[in-house]
């Protein structure tokens, strides 16, 4: 797995490349000729297809990383002949270099495109930072990885986690549901495939028709584009319709083998897609690439099958209906909705960089700007401690609701984390990873949030986190800096996207492949997610989430998860409440869950818990660096800064 391209002089000011993109759209290259003279719905596509392999049920995909670059999305059938569009763009990557990323390059390339032919756009967010492979991709499919973790019988009735109905396609077949022109039976697909990555009617709606305002599709023959780039990376996709010095572009060209525009101006912003689609009667036939399509009686523009199919669905209909006749209402509809799929990946708005940057969208789920005046944690500190003298107990309590709250975040996409305190709220509040949280909360309340109530100095992710930082410092005497600055959200939305994934923790591979998984997108290391498997897990807590205990109640932090692991003999038993577990049979009332037991099923996880076991100086060494880690994921500053970076060492609470 590469690294991520981490830019040393990025672009914050995108005019220059604004200018020259412009420039370009209307210069036609011989190697592939710009239809109707302008490029711009080319590029439309281009920026579409990197952002639109977003899924909201991992947060993988989009278009930061520009894997589009890299197998296997570069070799999917949707993706057919965008290296050609890449390759355009080229020369400006050379030009500006490490200052502008791919990613960067590509969805402004798009976004760009729309307001040189007339359309609306909102703005624009920079600061993609580019992978150096496409590992991250690799889930997406088509792969023996994406099959294992997110299997797909049937490739065009795919479900989620999977963001499309079609592996190798953006979202689904536009030919109709298995290749059927069966709008009544493609209108569902559309709505869930869009549903995916989070897009309501209106913007999937607003987003089809927007994007088929412009350009046209490509099937000239029904002989194909010729072998992909895993194929033939020398050559992908040459065409085989047509001869001599243009067969395969042009006139010629074939992308998914269907013919025409839908509009009759393809390279101008207008609402004529839904006043055809609204106004004219449509029938199916096959197209000369060999696919079908749909036309209608005189008229020299065509449809898919899945936009026949909004006229199929009333919901669907009114929104064609309102667009075709009040263009404002359009504008302002695919302007936001454009936005959304081009930096649903980017997440916060305080990880966006340039001159265009639109203020915060309800899709980044903004909060509250931190006060000017922030509590004195020492006063809270010593708040804390009071009320533990009182409970010592609840200092493993308090690491737990910390790590929880802290354990949403996602590297994929830079959602979750603690900042907000959406444990608070549903749906977080009512996992059933969290049960018993609320009270732990109350406990905070009562005894240290209450001193601060109205002064707005202390919010609850502040104190959540730093809460389990003094549980930690309670446990192993380590000192740790705290960072302080969180706010508050003021409901749980955006959380319904984070729950834990469901899956057979009866099966040791398929629990493996989640934990796996799940280290992955939280963007720890294997290293790091093992030292965090240790952390106190009181019995009361396993309880209240259905397993029989844990393994330890001690308050101490130390290595004797990882000892228990590997000297203990472990019986898998179903709790009373029906939760998978394991206990020992050395020693019954000592419990770990399917999770744990798989850091000694992998190799890897295997021989870090084999030396954590053995040294639990390093274990000790190893673990508030990780802690810090997550704890800390979610405060951003630019697109790979932290606001905690600047945290130093005389600012320790002691």
């Amino acid at each position: 797995m590469a690294v991520a391209s981490v830019l040393s002089a990025r672009m914050t000011d995108f005019t220059p490349v604004e200018n020259d993109l412009k420039a370009l759209f209307t210069h036609s290259k011989a190697f592939w000729p710009a239809d109707n003279g302008h490029y711009g719905p080319l590029f439309v596509r281009l920026a579409w297809h990197c952002a639109g392999s977003y899924r909201t049920s991992d947060g993988r995909g989009g278009c930061d990383g520009a894997r589009q670059r890299f197998d296997p999305e570069r070799s999917w059938d949707d993706n057919t002949n965008l290296d050609k569009a890449r390759n355009l763009l080229q020369p400006l990557k050379i030009k500006y270099g490490d200052a502008l990323s791919w990613g960067d390059l590509i969805i402004l390339a798009g976004t760009t495109a729309i307001e040189d032919m007339g359309g609306p756009v909102l703005g624009f967010c920079g600061g993609r930072i580019d992978d150096l492979d496409g590992y991250h991709s690799i889930k997406l499919g088509p792969s023996t990885e994406q099959q294992e973790i997110a299997p797909c019988p049937v490739n065009g009735e795919c479900m989620s986690p999977l963001g499309t109905t079609t592996v190798g396609l953006i979202y689904l077949n536009p030919e109709g549901p298995m290749g059927n022109p069966d709008p009544l039976g493609s209108f569902p697909q559309v709505r869930d495939a869009f549903n995916r990555m989070a897009m309501n009617d209106s913007e999937t709606v607003a987003l089809i028709g927007g994007g088929h305002a412009f350009g046209k599709t490509h099937g000239a023959c029904p002989l194909g584009p010729g072998p992909s780039p895993n194929q033939q990376p020398d050559d992908p996709w040459p065409g085989n319709c047509g001869s001599g010095a243009m067969k395969g572009k042009g006139p010629n060209a074939f992308t998914a083998g269907f013919e025409g525009s839908w509009t009759t101006t393809p390279t101008k912003w207008g609402n004529e897609y839904f006043q055809n689609l609204h106004n004219y009667e449509w029938t199916s036939h096959v197209g000369p690439g060999g696919r079908h399509q749909w036309q209608s009686q005189g008229r020299d523009t065509m449809m898919l099958t899945s936009d026949i199919s909004l006229t199929k669905d009333p919901a669907f209909w009114a929104l064609v209906t309102e667009y075709a006749s009040d263009l404002d209402a359009l504008n302002n509809a695919f302007s936001h909705a454009w936005y959304k799929l081009v930096t649903r990946d980017m997440g916060p708005v305080t990880r966006c960089i340039g001159n265009n940057v639109p203020p915060a969208q309800d899709f980044q789920y903004p909060l509250p700007p931190t006060p000017s005046k922030l509590a004195d944690f020492h006063a809270v500190e010593k708040l804390i401690n009071s009320a533990l003298e009182k409970d010592p107990s609840m200092v493993s309590f308090l690491v737990h609701l910390s790590y929880q709250c802290s354990a949403t975040f996602r590297q994929t996409d830079y959602q979750g984390g603690c900042n907000g305190a959406r444990i608070r709220f549903p749906p977080e509040s009512t996992w059933s990873v969290n049960q018993g949280t609320d009270k732990i909360i109350e406990w905070l309340d009562v005894n240290v949030k209450q001193a601060y109530k109205g002064s707005g100095a202390l919010s609850f992710s502040d104190l959540i986190t730093f809460a389990g930082q003094i549980g930690l410092q309670h446990t192993s005497g380590v000192l740790l800096e705290f960072c302080s600055g969180r706010t508050d959200a003021t409901d749980g939305v955006g959380s319904e996207f984070l729950a834990p994934r469901e899956f057979d923790d009866s099966n040791v591979s398929v629990t493996l492949l989640n934990v796996r998984d799940r280290q992955e997108i939280s963007g720890l290391f294997a290293r790091e997610w093992v030292v965090l498997q240790a952390r106190l897990r009181p019995s009361a807590v396993q309880q209240a989430q259905g397993y029989s205990g844990s393994w330890s109640d001690s308050t101490m932090l130390s290595n004797r998860f990882f000892k228990l692991l590997l000297l203990e003999t472990w019986k898998p038993q179903v709790s009373p409440a029906g939760k998978n577990e394991f206990v020992s049979l050395e020693h019954p009332g000592i419990y770990m869950t399917p999770q744990d037991l798989a850091l000694i099923y992998d190799a890897e996880y295997l021989s870090i818990v084999q030396e954590f076991a053995s040294d639990n100086q390093a274990f000790v060494d190893e673990f508030p660096a990780a802690w810090t880690k997550i704890t800390n994921a979610d405060r951003f500053d630019g697109p790979d800064g932290n606001a905690c970076e600047a945290v130093r060492t005389d600012s320790q609470i002691q």
